[in-house]
């Protein structure tokens, strides 16, 4: 599934009254649950489990798979602000000045954490939640992914 159906389904559930949607497209399966109030979003993607009469053993999963599941099992605790677009991730308002936040550094809810260079606009990304910066997840001047963590904040 790509990435742009992928958002258009997390906009619904958001937007919606429904609480979790699941969707299952060729091989793949998308489970979507919508947080409450203390908790974040969940996707999950899972390539179905395909067993032919007599052959109990499951296929191996698309690679297109894999990078999802390790990026979930790699997310340490805390809060993570996690990409809302797909871009180019900047630390800095220009090269060669200081960056927007270092790791230790205390943060208030709505201060600009990076930059994402999107189609030549740049959109500051602000915390949604005070505290520290425990981790920076993602090299200046490399290219995100809608979703993809980038700050750890405790």
């Amino acid at each position: 599934m790509d990435l742009r159906k992928l958002k258009t389904l997390i906009d619904l559930v958001a937007e919606s009254d429904i609480a979790e949607l699941e969707v299952t497209e060729g091989e793949g399966k998308v489970r979507i649950v919508k947080a409450s109030a203390q908790q974040h979003q969940q996707v999950m993607y899972m390539p179905q489990q395909h067993m032919q009469q007599g052959n109990y053993a499951p296929q191996a999963p698309s690679p297109a798979a894999a990078p999802v599941v390790a990026a979930v099992a790699a997310v340490p605790e805390g809060h993570v602000v996690k990409s809302p677009m797909v871009g180019t991730f900047y630390r800095s308002s220009s090269p060669g000045t200081a960056a927007f936040v270092e790791i230790g550094s205390a943060i208030k809810e709505g201060e600009t954490l990076c930059i994402i260079e999107a189609m030549k606009l740049l959109n500051e990304i602000e915390a949604d939640f005070s505290g520290i910066v425990k981790q920076v997840l993602v090299e200046n001047g490399q290219p995100v992914e809608f979703g993809q963590p980038l700050f750890i904040i405790a």
